[in-house]
């Protein structure tokens, strides 16, 4: 059975449609996609009506992929990369109900996915996300000039940064697969402060710590999978000891757990892929970078410099960090 014979069809409002739409055609995985207008109280609705905000309708653009291609997680973790998820009804410098950011679904058993990505986003920021999750009621197709509107109108409006797109088409030719070694592996191959960190949740001795003074650009992958879970352009100098970040690469790369251990409340950090223990994130962090801490071992991490990305197969990120530096 070919994989594209098993289709998903999801529905992203991301502010203006044009981007958001071009954003999901790069995707590998992605089979078609149609700006549109979602939950609306107008039937048929035209563009006028929707900018005059009298619709209810959100701008929205009807995804349809191979889930075993393109993930939904996947997809929704991309997604976030495009939006500021705190925002209300306003993305770039667009602004209405008609620019909500929101997450539409037809397919009940979807929601658990969808609640469970945009929950780990929650813990990236400290005022609350604002994106929209909820059933379709409807969806119009826009008029045909909104169809592939950048295609047909390079140098067109749009509120993505362009380096995002190449992000988008670069993920199709992302080869590697993670998987954590099993215990006897990891124990020959780890040092014993790492095996300690990630696999017994100890905590390596502050300050002296590998990655705490680092300052060159790249990034850092779970030592025990070599999955990507920090940006150096996220990193951020802390009195705390550890190598501190004020977000992972997306909030799907981790788990949170309630940590109630040695008389103290916290929240543990491990990689979702490898089940390692990372550290800690703490609302400490600089409010101008979200407000959080990640306060994560250097042992739990192997640094790869921008200079070897691309040799280590993890060029499609270079991008990315160049997006942040800017």
């Amino acid at each position: 059975m070919n994989d594209q014979n098993k289709l998903t069809t999801i529905y992203f409002a991301g502010g203006c449609f044009w981007g958001t739409e071009h954003f999901f055609r790069q995707i590998h995985g992605v089979t078609s996609t149609e700006a549109g207008y979602a939950n609306s109280i107008v039937p048929d609705p035209t563009y006028r009506q929707v900018c005059s905000g009298a619709t209810g309708a959100a701008e929205t653009v009807k995804v349809t992929f191979a889930p075993e291609i393109i993930p939904l997680s996947d997809l929704i973790a991309l997604y976030l990369l495009t939006i500021d998820p705190t925002s209300v009804n306003r993305q770039g410098n667009d602004s209405g109900t008609q620019y909500r950011t929101g997450i539409y679904y037809t397919d009940p058993a979807l929601l658990s996915e969808i609640s469970s990505a945009l929950s780990r986003e929650q813990m990236l920021h400290s005022r609350r996300i604002a994106v929209e999750v909820a059933p379709l009621e409807n969806f119009y197709p826009a008029e045909d000039y909104h169809q592939d509107y950048l295609n047909k109108t390079p140098g067109g409006y749009c509120h993505i940064n362009p380096a995002l797109f190449k992000i988008a088409a670069s993920y199709k030719s992302r080869p590697k697969t993670f998987s954590r070694p099993d215990d006897d592996t990891l124990r020959r191959t780890l040092s014993p402060t790492q095996y300690a960190v990630t696999r017994q949740n100890a905590t390596e001795a502050p300050y002296t710590n590998e990655y705490y003074l680092e300052d060159r650009p790249g990034i850092y992958v779970d030592v025990t999978t070599g999955e990507p879970l920090f940006l150096s352009s996220d990193k951020f100098h802390s009195s705390c000891g550890w190598p501190a970040f004020s977000r992972p690469i997306s909030s799907g790369l981790l788990n949170y757990v309630s940590d109630l251990s040695h008389g103290m409340n916290r929240t543990e950090v491990r990689s979702l892929t490898g089940d390692s223990h990372l550290g800690h994130v703490f609302p400490d962090g600089p409010e101008e970078l979200g407000g959080h801490r990640f306060c994560i071992n250097s042992a739990a991490l192997r640094f790869i410099p921008l200079e070897e990305m691309k040799k280590e197969g993890f060029g499609e990120l270079i991008p990315l960090i160049k997006k942040n530096q800017e």
